[in-house]
């Protein structure tokens, strides 16, 4: 009995109808990925959230200092080290540091302080894994500085917990997430930048201890997102102009700064 091959034509046919299903199917599968991303992502920085919150539990309302690696006689104040420079794998080191943080003791899982989204641990111009930071107003930025001075200490000086944000994702060129996340006080430029993983959007976590994702709208926050991801370091200290202010606008709207300087003393 013969059998009948398939023509040229026939061929051509069906690799055009296969070709048309995955150009459908294929945006589907990138959001489901996606939102698999976001609900882990959530899941990450709540967890990381509950961790702060039962720190000042433990410690009479004292936040943990949301710098990296500061210390005071000796003692690490931060919820994570800086990471060790040197021999050995660069995302290792990494983790170490994180297991040095006073964070740790409440979330002792290397995956939680990373977003599912952050490709950078695969950039050889990068090599970073943590994708969170606290902010700068958290008990944030190098101790002694004026910056630090203006932070709040002290989870009793938070005004309204529900708009005050703690952890965002965040996106440092340098091979890791330097310092605590910042941004110019009067709430006009940019320092840092912002992680955009998760289609134009990126999560936050509150005071409160609530986390939600966030929609970016500007052009510049998410150009800056972009290069410092393929570790562009000019994508520090931008200055939005007048017609793109909307995403500066509301991350200054939850960064409360102490009114004045003050002289810090040893907390602990």
């Amino acid at each position: 009995m013969k059998t009948r091959a398939f023509t040229l034509i026939e061929l051509l046919v069906v690799i055009a109808i296969i070709a048309v299903l995955m150009a459908i199917l294929m945006p589907s599968l990138r959001l489901a990925k996606d939102q698999a991303n976001v609900i882990r992502c959530l899941s990450n920085i709540r967890a990381l959230t509950l961790s702060w919150l039962l720190y000042k539990d433990d410690y009479d309302a004292k936040m943990v200092g949301g710098h990296v690696g500061g210390r005071q006689d000796g003692n690490l104040l931060d919820w994570v080290d800086t990471p060790s420079t040197g021999a050995g794998d660069p995302i290792q080191l990494k983790k170490e540091a994180i297991e040095r943080g006073l964070l740790w003791s409440y979330v002792k899982n290397h995956n939680v302080y990373r977003c599912p989204g952050d490709l950078r641990k695969m950039r050889p111009t990068q090599f970073a894994f943590r994708s969170y930071s606290i902010s700068g107003t958290m008990f944030g930025e190098e101790r002694g500085t004026d910056w630090s001075r203006r932070a709040l200490w002290s989870y009793a000086e938070i005004k309204n917990p529900a708009l005050i944000y703690v952890f965002v994702e965040e996106i440092d060129p340098r091979g890791y997430n330097i310092g605590s996340w910042v941004m110019q006080p009067d709430g006009t430029s940019w320092i840092d930048p912002l992680a955009i993983w998760h289609n134009k959007r990126s999560t936050f976590s509150y005071a409160d201890g609530s986390a939600e994702k966030h929609r970016w709208v500007n052009e510049l926050t998410m150009d800056m997102a972009l290069r410092a991801g393929e570790g562009d370091s000019s994508a520090l200290d931008e200055t939005p102009p007048a017609n793109e202010r909307e995403d500066i606008e509301f991350m200054h709207r939850g960064y409360q700064l102490w009114p004045t300087t003050r002289i810090y003393q040893n907390r602990h």
